[in-house]
């Protein structure tokens, strides 16, 4: 997650993010970072400097990211690698919108963001104390990887597990993989320190390849950690720990995040390429072509899957954190009117326990097109009231589905305010 993977090999990333209509590099950011740039350009905020770390603390402070959630990894998959080891890792902290990165002794913090109409938007901050810090935008260097095949053609995040040498150089021979929440926790966690409980269940996390022509990793010795001291030495950083619960709520999280660009660039080009045509042929403005409305219809579809967590990898066995994310994360508002909530974990078999994903109520979600939001809205009321029968969406129970069903009722007014609009016209029906 943010800035990660300068050393593998430039992925070819898709135009869409230059469609006039999108125009990503140029378009001015309203994400969580420039909303925070304006607060200290007005001199409403002055971040303080804290020694070896900077300004991080007072970043993730301004943010609201908690130090619970700091992920470390060792592999050397940043731009700046030459600083990272299995001895010095690079911390990643993050909130529903922003994540950050931090490396002993970096010229720069890594911050990645979600605006809501241009995706994944990054950013360093130079760590040398001025009166003003500035978040400086980064583009071309970041998309080369950030912006490919991996992060479904958009700018976005990317977790990645890779077979790491004891000096954090990755095998990639040995193959990489691209994590999400359908990845096996069997193939999580190459090159991550992993801190938490997970029972008979095996990760490539805390342990380092091997090998000549067959790499191989000793998953037994890294397994179950709950102290991270033996392997290094810890206090550097802000937390001891690089939670299990922390990782797997990230890797949903920016898979989901892509999907939603994805959803947002697609609905917004196809439209515009509707009207471009509707003034040519002389045709009504609010005519919508059949291939226009199977296109936004697909990339709809694709996000409904992420957020309701198709072929999510099950777990056999309990999944226990040690930094207490876990705990804040799952306190996270908004509750329905029995005290349920989008944020609320299971971590026995699966993620989450009510299984919709909580960045429906993202900003970035919001800001989707009014057409793209009532396809998710209408698709999502039809597999949770019992209408969609597809086997696609068979892992969710029928009390899965009525229980997201009253939560998004409870909490998501536009999801209401349909399934009000369909009931009514199912009653005159």
């Amino acid at each position: 997650m943010g800035l990660a993977t300068a050393t593998v090999a430039l992925k070819q990333r898709s135009d869409d993010s230059e469609h006039p209509v999108i125009n990503y590099t140029k378009t001015e950011t309203t994400d969580p970072i420039s909303r925070l740039q304006k607060r200290i350009d007005s001199g409403e905020f002055r971040p303080a400097y804290y020694g070896r770390h900077g300004y991080l603390r007072s970043v993730l402070e301004a943010l609201k990211i908690p130090v619970s959630s700091q992920m470390l990894v060792f592999s050397k998959t940043s731009f700046q690698h030459d600083l990272i080891s299995p001895e010095s890792p690079r911390a990643l902290y993050f909130n529903d919108s922003v994540s950050v990165g931090w490396v002993q002794g970096g010229s720069v913090l890594e911050i990645a963001a979600s605006d809501p109409q241009l995706g994944t938007v990054f950013y360093t901050l130079a760590q040398n104390r001025v009166t003003k810090p500035r978040f400086e935008r980064q583009t071309n260097e970041c998309l080369q990887c950030h912006g490919g095949g991996m992060t479904r053609d958009v700018p976005g995040y990317m977790f990645r597990s890779v077979f790491a040498r004891a000096d954090g150089q990755p095998e990639f021979r040995a193959g990489t993989k691209l994590t999400t929440d359908q990845s096996p926790i069997s193939e999580r966690w190459g090159g991550w320190y992993v801190t938490g409980k997970h029972g008979e269940m095996r990760h490539m996390g805390n342990v380092f390849a091997k090998g000549g022509e067959e790499v191989t990793l000793d998953r037994e010795r890294g397994a179950n950690i709950t102290d991270l001291a033996p392997l290094f030495n810890t206090s550097p950083y802000l937390g001891k720990t690089s939670d299990i619960v922390a990782l797997m709520v990230a890797e949903h999280q920016a898979q989901t995040y892509n999907y939603i660009t994805r959803a947002n660039y697609l609905t917004r080009i196809a439209l515009d390429y509707d009207a471009q045509l509707n003034k040519e042929w002389n045709r009504p403005k609010d005519y919508r072509s059949e291939g226009v409305t199977r296109r936004i219809a697909s990339a709809c579809e694709a996000l409904v899957r992420a957020m309701l967590f198709v072929e999510e990898a099950p777990l056999t066995a309990q999944i226990t954190g040690t930094s207490g994310f876990a705990e804040q994360f799952a306190r996270q508002a908004p509750f329905d009117k029995k005290g349920r909530s989008l944020h609320q974990l299971d971590l026995a078999t699966r993620l989450m326990r009510y299984p919709c994903s909580y960045l429906i109520y993202s900003e970035a979600f919001t800001a989707l097109p009014p057409l793209a939001k009532e396809t998710i809205y209408r698709r999502l009321q039809e597999i949770l009231t019992g209408k969609e029968t597809g086997k696609e969406f068979a892992h969710l129970t029928l009390t899965d589905k009525q229980a997201i069903h009253e939560i998004l009722t409870d909490t998501c007014p536009d999801y209401a305010t349909l399934a009000t609009r369909q009931n009514k016209a199912g009653e005159q029906h």
